[in-house]
């Protein structure tokens, strides 16, 4: 069964290709802790619900993501893209970040 549990919205912004993306439960929702802000918005994260698949499809093309959630957190770490230690968590939801160094 495929389900589609992940919002993402893809940029192309001066020769990168920018993933967006979360598990489709936390968009538009806001964390805080400590100094520690992350807001969900719906316009950074949702151009449409994809799957798996199409998250991790996309994740081969990137350059730089912004990934927020357990399931894209654990999709992501699976396939080698983010690693453990690059995770941070504001309320108990992890957020990380990818940049490709070429």
């Amino acid at each position: 069964m495929c389900e589609h549990k992940i919002a993402m919205k893809i940029y192309r912004v001066r020769g990168e290709i920018v993933v967006a993306a979360c598990d489709r439960e936390l968009l538009g929702k806001k964390f805080e802790e400590g100094e520690l802000h992350l807001e969900v918005k719906k316009e950074f994260y949702f151009e449409s619900y994809v799957s798996d698949k199409t998250f991790l499809n996309s994740m081969k093309l990137a350059t730089i993501a912004n990934l927020v959630g357990e399931h894209v957190i654990s999709l992501a770490i699976r396939e080698g893209y983010i690693d453990e230690d690059g995770i941070i968590k504001i309320e108990g939801v992890p957020h990380a970040q990818m940049f490709l160094l070429l």
